[in-house]
């Protein structure tokens, strides 16, 4: 028997225009491999999704569960660049879940 999985929709907004994308569960690696394809962006996660580079910072609003952890080399890069708000996370350090779904996704330029 094969599991179906869900989709997973959230909305994601890149200079004031909000786009509604649709997934499944581990379709990407992570969050910012998703938002690099689905909106072809070019200098969008230039350290490959290790959390250093922050060139894919995010806020969110919507994010449920285990998503909203920050993790790894998340928090002292952001500190570093002055953020230190729980919505504001890098989108490299969010896996594709059930976490995602009817959450709002914001790109942030620095």
């Amino acid at each position: 028997m094969v599991k179906e999985l869900k989709t997973i929709e959230f909305t994601v907004i890149e200079n004031g225009i909000q786009r509604q994308i649709t997934t499944r569960h581990g379709a990407y690696p992570n969050l910012m491999f998703l938002l690099k394809n689905e909106l072809q962006l070019d200098s969008f996660g230039e350290c490959g999704g290790v959390g250093r580079c922050a060139t894919c910072v995010i806020k969110t609003e919507g994010i449920t569960g285990n998503s909203q952890i920050k993790d790894r080399n998340e928090p002292t890069t952001l500190a570093k660049l002055g953020f230190d708000e729980t919505h504001i996370r890098l989108s490299c350090q969010i896996y594709i879940t059930q976490d995602l779904n009817n959450s709002i996704i914001e790109l942030i330029e620095l």
